[in-house]
């Protein structure tokens, strides 16, 4: 049986892992900050500044009456992991993925991280998601949607026991050249000319919006269609996104794109 996923880097570790002692008012650390951003997700709001005061031990008292706990106020092993819960869950290995062919497990995976409703906590590109989508980075610089799809990738090729058919980045023009030189890379043109039928890039595969010829910012998983090829919708989940599209969101989320835009390219993964 395959070593669960969450189990390899060490960056992952860092976010699930209960701390080793019992977390209380008084005090402050980078377990603080993990635990106030894991409230924010929970809809229990509070600041994220590293120091547990009142507010912090109120909103954990909040948290516990919700998730049915103790309500002490106080983050032991049992609150820790109620807290990190959904990324857990989005690192668990698919039912029957054994009999998916690499697109539909990608698919899969894909869907169980966006089931989590993974969004930014404590600032632009910030907070325990982004730093699993970025190999434990976040902050401004840190625009997390070739991230997002590289992680969902590695994570269903690993259950598969295969290699990820390119290596991923979080850099859109860096995730272009890689399926370029792997032969994995289709441009719109050729879609929508008829020269490559839609049906060849499979259950699922990475769209690339395309600002010029060199240079992508934004990107994400696309999945089914309908209309003509002229009239072409795709379906979408993507990371750092919003509900326009944008390429600097705050979330990851499913969407709808038309191909007659005329300003995305696409990745397969076969």
């Amino acid at each position: 049986m395959a070593i669960n996923f969450n189990q390899v880097p060490k960056y992952i570790r860092r976010e699930i892992d209960p701390p080793e002692q019992v977390i209380e008012q008084g005090n402050r650390g980078n377990h603080v900050k993990q635990i106030q951003e894991w409230l924010n997700f929970h809809r229990c709001r509070t600041g994220v500044d590293a120091d547990f005061g009142p507010a912090t031990r109120d909103c954990v008292k909040d948290f516990q009456n919700k998730s049915n706990l103790p309500s002490t106020g106080k983050v032991d092993i049992t609150t820790w992991l109620a807290l990190v819960k959904p990324m857990t869950d989005a690192l668990l290995e698919p039912v029957n993925i054994s009999t998916m062919n690499a697109a539909e497990a990608v698919l899969a995976v894909a869907n169980q991280h966006v089931n989590q409703n993974p969004f930014e906590i404590g600032g632009a590109n910030c907070g325990p998601w982004v730093r699993l989508y970025c190999e434990g980075h976040d902050g401004t610089q840190w625009a997390w949607c070739a991230g997002f799809v590289t992680f969902i990738m590695h994570q269903a090729y690993f259950y598969r026991d295969q290699k990820a058919p390119i290596k991923g980045s979080v850099s859109c023009d860096t995730l272009a050249a890689q399926a370029i030189v792997a032969g994995l890379f289709v441009n719109e043109s050729d879609i929508t000319a008829e020269r490559v039928k839609w049906d060849s890039l499979g259950e699922c595969g990475l769209f690339l919006r395309r600002r010029t010829t060199t240079d992508w910012t934004h990107t994400g998983f696309f999945h089914g269609s309908t209309g003509s090829v002229r009239e072409l919708v795709f379906s979408t989940i993507e990371g750092n996104t919003n509900d326009e599209g944008s390429r600097e969101g705050f979330e990851a989320c499913r969407r709808k794109r038309s191909v007659n835009k005329g300003d995305y390219d696409f990745i397969k993964f076969e």
